[in-house]
């Protein structure tokens, strides 16, 4: 097996300031209110996602659930009759499109979990794993998850809903959990009722998610380790839901707003209200080569900072070239980076694309296969582009 081209990797922690010459290369409509003196920089990126379980207690109806159909409300056995939605009232928005073959199984704390991180490490320099679901904190193994990805040489966060944290939290602390992004939808239950589906619109169950959360939120913050909180903005309907949600919890946690994927302009319209609204100044762009993903920090009247993630236009040159998705109106994320799925089977995928999961192959295959090469060059070429 090839290992990692070593050529311009950037050392943990490391970042490089684009020059003003280089920035027309990266075009974006949320850079256009943003000056040449704002400083813009460029890490790697060595981030592994792994969907750990497929269960949640919530219906958000903007879910994508990491591109595999809902396991509640699909058979196994049956992909041909996989349904983006079903009786749990989830949503996963990509499984009537993408071709997935398989439903997602917990992960287990085993030796093929080891060797599936060993493997992808090895193979595309990873350092750090990001785990998600469903609901990650609903795996009773999470510590223990947690604690093998550490062995395996990976720095680990998770992002949850906090419906279970209370539960989970401290055990993952002590394995060794760096981070917590908290998704939060709504101050109040009528708030979070309305990100849901029609028929979980039920303000008690919303009261009782609303203060899991918080009792979620609280634990995060006693036990040191990093809290943030998401807030994805779907269209304008949802600015005034995110003003409150940014009063109740910036105050505590380093807030990011994420536009909705499915929702394309609309969300970013909806963002460009907002910050218009907040009198938000642009303080520092943050590029990752070999990710779609981008942040821009600003910061507010109060003094306070704020973080609205976007994606770009970042495309495999050669997967991505002649798939019916590859253009302006029907790729939503581009080449966000590398999943990693466990199915019924006990067998581990490796997935590049929520709208492609056809695309996905079995650790072995991919580690030895012309995507991981694709990857491992395009990142580089990348970062070379943004620096050079």
């Amino acid at each position: 097996m090839t290992g990692p081209t070593p050529a311009r990797s950037l050392p943990p922690g490391h970042r490089l300031a684009m020059p003003k010459e280089q920035r027309h290369m990266f075009q974006h409509r949320a850079l256009r209110n943003v000056s040449d003196d704002v400083p813009i920089h460029v890490s790697m990126d060595r981030t592994l996602r792994v969907k750990v379980i497929d269960a949640c207690g919530m219906t958000c109806t903007f879910c994508h659930n990491e591109g595999t159909p809902v396991s509640a409300d699909n058979h196994p056995r049956w992909p041909e009759r996989f349904t983006p939605t079903g009786p749990s009232g989830r949503t996963s928005l990509y499984a009537a499109t993408n071709g997935a073959r398989f439903t997602s199984a917990p992960v287990i704390p085993d030796e093929a979990f080891r060797g599936a991180l060993t493997q992808l490490r090895d193979a595309l320099d990873f350092d750090e794993v990001h785990l998600t679901g469903g609901e990650p904190t609903l795996h009773p193994k999470l510590p223990q998850i947690v604690a093998l990805a550490r062995q395996a040489g990976y720095s680990a966060s998770v992002t949850s809903n906090g419906e279970n944290g209370v539960r989970s939290l401290s055990g993952c602390v002590d394995a060794g959990l760096r981070h917590v992004n908290f998704s939060i939808f709504g101050t109040t239950p009528d708030e979070l009722a309305q990100v849901q589906s029609t028929r979980f619109r039920v303000r008690a169950l919303a009261a009782r998610k609303i203060e899991a959360l918080e009792d979620s939120i609280r634990v995060a913050v006693s036990l040191g380790i990093g809290v943030r909180a998401n807030v994805v903005i779907p269209d304008h309907t949802h600015v005034q839901r995110v003003h409150r949600l940014l009063e109740k919890y910036s105050p505590r946690l380093s807030v990011r707003i994420l536009t909705s994927l499915a929702d394309g302009d609309a969300s970013l319209d909806a963002v460009d209200l907002l910050l218009a609204e907040l009198g938000a100044v642009p303080q520092e762009v943050r590029l990752i080569a070999g990710t779609s993903g981008f942040r821009i920090t600003y910061q507010l009247p109060s003094g306070r900072q704020l973080v609205v993630k976007h994606i770009r236009s970042l495309r495999l040159p050669d997967t991505c070239t002649g798939c019916r998705f590859n253009n302006s109106v029907d790729c939503h994320e581009g080449y966000y980076g590398v999943r990693l799925y466990r199915d019924p089977d006990g067998t581990f995928h490796v997935g590049v694309c929520i709208q492609r999961m056809d695309l996905c192959l079995p650790v072995e295959e991919f580690v030895d296969s012309d995507a991981c090469t694709e990857i491992r060059k395009m990142r580089e070429q990348d970062l070379h582009d943004l620096t050079a």
